[in-house]
């Protein structure tokens, strides 16, 4: 018997830890009666994908380092040569794995790779990011702001914001203009969106003004979590009130030494994660409980608050289970993360560089001692839970393979 299954192609950008542990999730969420799944992540993070029932590829992508350096310096995040070598790498696996459709997350070249050999392509992606939301550009953390104050610093951000969101746009759409394909108008929302179909891994509620369509719908917030190290408890005895810490892989991780020190003003029970990054020296002095990896889902369960870089996937993580979050927010992303948290009323914000524990201890007094934050956190884990099972990342994949194979149908004789 002919296998009836619908192909499907991973990419997992190796960006973020969060560009590559989205896709192993949803590709672990897809029923193998209905799916092969082929999962092409970089060879670094090898270890998300462990257990992953899916024909694991290697995928070459720039180090993450690079993009991180790029990223802080409010550079473009790839230039074109990169995209091109990208573009090359996925017209293999394209070839190889003859998918129905294609997932990517963060992985820009797909914009023209999967045009290229005309197979449907959907984004995981976040929906502040969607061009039907005005894009205001939100003054990031850079080299100039942690000497320059922050008005005067906004005014020239706001003088050159169009030129540089302009500039970001230029390796991708010299990419498209290569390669034959219209421009994406120099809008970076739509560089940074460009699909078929846009998955957003978001809280509806969050952007009540984003309306599903043919083109664009909400999975619900995603969040991935590693097993927990034995031995974990979370819960210890001490009587405080416990605070679970991750700045991610793409955090300040320099600000956990005023994030701990404010814990212990305010009389809470750090619980830190370092993301695999290493422990300053006044953090290991300190009381706090610090770990590489925990299990975030549990941590954030157990705690009365969560501090984090302020981006999706650990804000994710907490909301789901009703936590509130102080974001320290350092790159456009999660400002623009954090600002929709905080318009909901389910969290609080402080910029990365302008961190201090007198900072951090009035914005935990007013979590920990607010009941509107944690009440509309709980609100959000309801509507998550009502949410749960609707419009499933596999009926959009049918869908746009159903389509996919009508067309490539050869005519009848």
């Amino acid at each position: 018997m002919p296998d009836t299954r619908f192909k499907i192609l991973f990419l997992a950008e190796g960006a973020t830890l969060a560009h590559v542990a989205r896709p192993v999730l949803l590709a672990a969420s897809l029923d193998p009666a209905r799916f092969e799944v082929t999962l092409a992540r970089p060879a670094s993070h090898a270890w998300v994908s462990e257990g992953c029932c899916a024909d694991i590829r290697t995928l070459a992508c720039q180090d993450s380092a690079v993009f991180a350096h790029r990223l802080a310096r409010g550079l473009p995040l790839y230039d074109t040569a990169t995209l091109e070598r990208y573009v090359a790498d996925d017209l293999a696996l394209i070839d190889a794995v003859e998918p129905d459709v294609v997932v990517g997350d963060f992985r820009l070249s797909l914009s023209v790779s999967a045009r290229l050999r005309g197979v449907p392509y959907a984004t995981v992606c976040d929906a502040y990011w969607s061009p039907e939301r005005p894009l205001r550009a939100t003054l990031p953390v850079l080299p100039f702001t942690r000497f320059t104050p922050i008005p005067l610093a906004r005014l020239l951000f706001d003088a050159v914001s169009p030129l540089a969101m302009r500039l970001h746009t230029l390796p991708l759409e010299r990419l498209r203009a290569r390669h034959g394909l219209p421009s994406l108008g120099h809008d970076l929302r739509r560089c940074y969106t460009d699909a078929d179909l846009r998955l957003f891994a978001n809280f509806p509620s969050l952007f009540p003004d984003l309306v599903p369509r043919d083109d664009a719908a909400f999975l619900g917030p995603l969040a991935w979590s590693p097993p927990a190290p034995p031995p974990f408890d979370a819960t210890a005895s001490t009587g405080k009130p416990l605070v679970y810490v991750s700045m991610g892989s793409s955090g300040a991780v320099e600000a956990l030494s005023a994030i701990v020190a404010a814990l212990e003003a305010c009389g809470c029970d750090a619980l830190v994660s370092t993301a695999g990054k290493p422990v300053p020296a006044a953090l290991a002095a300190s009381s706090a409980r610090v770990f590489e990896f925990l299990p975030g889902e549990a941590a954030c369960a157990q705690a009365r608050l969560v501090i984090c870089n302020g981006g999706s996937p650990t804000t994710n993580q907490a909301l789901v289970q009703g936590t509130p979050v102080l974001g320290v927010a350092v790159n456009m992303d999660q400002f623009l993360n954090m600002q929709a948290i905080e318009a909901f009323g389910a969290g609080l914000m402080v910029r990365g560089d302008r961190v201090s524990p007198a900072l951090i201890a009035r914005a935990v007094t007013r979590l920990l001692g607010e009941d509107g934050f944690t009440q509309r956190a709980h609100l959000l884990q309801a509507t998550h839970r009502e949410r749960k099972g609707e419009s499933p990342l596999g009926d959009h994949l049918v869908r746009l393979a159903t389509k996919n194979r009508r067309h490539r149908a050869p005519p009848p004789s």
